[in-house]
């Protein structure tokens, strides 16, 4: 079975490098070499402290693996390792750029909420701010180890993220 002590480090659990930009395939194929390792039916005839190891680890494997594969969460993630709190619930404090993109975007959907065009052109600008964002996390988490940085512009990505399915689900009406 996987290492138990590696259960504090889900980067170290799936054999994986502490890095933002992962190898999601990678991470797909330890997660089910461990999953195969700890089904129900291997350790059926074990031990009750057997299988109820092997069922601590599934929950583990499904719990690294969820955290892992979200890039927010990976974020955050890799921000608690390295004593970085992102405070989501008491810091919502922005840039105020930031803000006001958010408010230009709400306004937009709002006034155009039932034009497919306008909609679809908003969703775009929307999806390539996430990926600049992205792109930016990856920087201050990989390459600069900015971590205080990074925590952030996960703030950030949450705003966008939680705007991006609105407006998807204000296109999936028009549709």
């Amino acid at each position: 079975m996987a290492n138990p002590s590696a259960s504090d480090d889900y980067f170290r659990f799936f054999g994986l490098e502490r890095r933002f930009n992962i190898d999601l395939a990678a991470l797909d194929q330890a997660y089910l070499a461990i999953q195969k390792e700890v089904h129900p039916d291997r350790h059926a005839r074990g031990s009750d402290t057997e299988q109820r190891l092997a069922m601590q680890m599934a929950t583990l494997a499904n719990t690294a693996l969820q955290t892992l594969k979200s890039p927010i969460q990976r974020g955050l993630y890799l921000c608690q390792l390295h004593g970085v709190d992102a405070r989501l619930e008491t810091n919502t404090a922005m840039p105020a750029a930031f803000l006001m993109k958010q408010m230009e975007w709400r306004e937009n959907l709002e006034e155009r909420e039932e034009d497919l065009a306008e909609l679809e052109a908003l969703a775009e600008e929307v999806y390539q701010s996430k990926r600049d964002t992205l792109a930016e996390v990856t920087q201050a988490i990989d390459g600069a180890k900015n971590y205080d940085r990074a925590a952030e512009l996960l703030r950030g990505l949450l705003f966008i993220d939680k705007f991006a399915l609105e407006l998807d689900d204000a296109i999936s009406a028009l549709v």
